[in-house]
């Protein structure tokens, strides 16, 4: 059992190498990067059944413990780690519906495949690593694929997005390194499980400034104000295979990096208020962004930094309950994230632009398009039953239980950030597939009546996205047995399982 744990890394490294050689066979290509992807799925869903017991470990290489690099899989990687397989399976055969000369635009020289098995491979062992240097490696390998995913087709918007990208991503990068530098000279170790341990012996305020530094460096990845102002600029150029899938993943490894920081390393300094503070802002403002957008895919963009603050919301709260609130919430949001993108890809293909200035009657031309766009907006507004809601409803009840001015800060900024998700939603449907379409736009408009129809939403673009939709209700569905095991998770974060599995040899 313990060597599943480097199968997701290998399988996506192996798949990387293969579809790289198979570049003049897109077929095989998109054969083998679907099966290795499928296998990931399947790897991760052994690792949430096996880890409900206890913590999983994986000692790489002939090192002595606890000198060697350690994969551990807790109920919170798991659980990460099977979302972020299921949203990346669904966006790899998203992008093997595209047309043939849609693929050699929006993909050239084949490279996508082999990049994509890269970041799904960075971010699996991201969730997994047991010590910071394996997580910045996990980053760098993240860097280094979206970069190459952000600039595909090499048009002028795609080069400047991917420039600013890269440069704030260095920036945090460097900031990383210095922060792993100040940790091994204070403690000797970047195991996890040593720091969780060693960092109690430091005066408050060596903890105080390595807690600092840690999360300015996650809280860039993470996309959390003010450190987001590249996010909204950086997503909406790319395809969109590749931002459904940004926007799911990305992001999330910053948020899982923070719970593990929190939780792991400083439980006695959880810096609520700093971190509450964050939560309301980056809530207020992303939400505000998108209201004022007229392009789809910028105010989807908008709204996922948005959310991120309701994870942060979770996490400040230092409770259990806020805990499991954030992760569930992250395992939620990134399921309806990569929805709604691939469902934008769906809008332009249709309406050839994600402009609102340029759509119109959407509904009436598609209506199956409509359910698409409709079922994961609600969900991301938070409207009653759907997962959304009860995510919502956890963090508003674990906020209201904790009492405090910032608690009720982060109530009411949640409470209004839902009410403007549901605004900016009801202004796409009503002006994307409810209103007219603007007379200077009929030239470029795609409807039913057109010959080539059946091109307009293939069965490999759809099905996906009914998937990913299907994996969202079954949230809502099944909340009750899920929210169960985001609370086992939450409370397994502070009981000290974690530090008995890896230094005491347990999993």
């Amino acid at each position: 059992m313990n060597n599943l744990l480097a199968v997701p890394m290998l399988l996506c490294l192996l798949g990387a190498a293969a579809t790289f050689l198979a570049g003049r066979q897109p077929r095989l290509q998109r054969a083998i990067s679907v099966s290795a992807v499928a296998a990931v799925v399947i790897v991760a869903g052994v690792l949430v059944w096996a880890s409900d017991t206890a913590p999983v470990t994986l000692w790489v290489g002939a090192w002595p413990r606890p000198l060697g690099i350690v994969l551990v899989a807790d109920r919170l990687a798991s659980v990460m780690l099977l979302v972020a397989a299921l949203v990346s399976l669904a966006v790899l055969v998203y992008s093997t519906g595209q047309d043939e000369d849609e693929l050699v635009r929006e993909t050239p020289v084949s490279i996508f495949h082999p990049t994509f098995l890269l970041l799904v491979a960075g971010v699996s062992n991201a969730f997994l690593a047991g010590d910071l240097f394996n997580l910045f490696v996990s980053f760098e390998l993240l860097l280094f694929a979206s970069y190459v995913l952000l600039t595909m087709g090499g048009t002028r918007d795609r080069i400047r997005a991917g420039s600013v990208y890269v440069v704030v991503n260095l920036v945090s990068s460097a900031l990383f390194l210095v922060a792993l530098a100040s940790v091994y000279a204070a403690t000797a170790t970047v195991n996890l499980a040593q720091l969780a341990v060693r960092l109690q012996e430091l005066p408050p305020e060596v903890r105080g400034v390595l807690q600092v530094l840690l999360l300015s460096v996650f809280a860039i990845k993470a996309a959390v104000f003010p450190l987001s102002a590249w996010l909204p600029h950086s997503y909406p150029t790319a395809p969109a295979p590749v931002t459904a899938v940004f926007a799911g993943l990305l992001t999330k490894v910053g948020v899982y990096a923070i719970i593990r920081t929190q939780t792991l390393l400083f439980p006695a300094e959880p810096l609520t208020v700093l971190l509450g503070i964050a939560g309301v802002a980056t809530m207020v403002i992303g939400i505000l962004g998108a209201v004022a957008q007229v392009e789809i895919k910028r105010m989807l963009s908008f709204t996922l930094v948005s959310h991120i603050g309701y994870m942060l919301f979770g996490i400040s709260l230092a409770t259990p309950a806020g805990q499991a609130g954030a992760i569930f919430y992250a395992a939620h949001h990134i399921t309806i994230q990569g929805t709604l993108f691939l469902v934008a890809g769906l809008i332009e293909r249709v309406g050839g632009s994600t402009s609102l200035d340029r759509l119109g009657g959407l509904a009436r031309v598609s209506p199956l398009l409509g359910a698409l766009f409709l079922i994961p907006a609600l969900n991301l507004a938070g409207i009653p039953p759907l997962s959304g809601f009860v995510a919502k409803l956890a963090l508003l009840q674990a906020g209201v239980a904790a009492g405090t001015p910032t608690s009720w800060s982060l109530v009411i900024a949640g409470v209004v950030t839902s009410l403007l998700t549901l605004y900016a939603m009801a202004k796409v449907w009503n002006r994307a597939f409810w209103g007219v379409l603007p007379p200077a736009c009929e030239q470029t408009y795609r409807s039913y009546d057109d010959p080539q129809a059946g091109r307009l939403l293939p069965a490999l673009m759809v099905a996906p996205t009914v998937g990913l939709i299907g994996l969202a209700l079954g949230f809502t569905v099944f909340a009750g047995g899920m929210y169960a095991f985001v609370a086992r998770s939450a409370h397994a974060l502070v009981d000290g399982s974690y530090v008995a599995a890896v230094l005491g040899g347990g999993g």
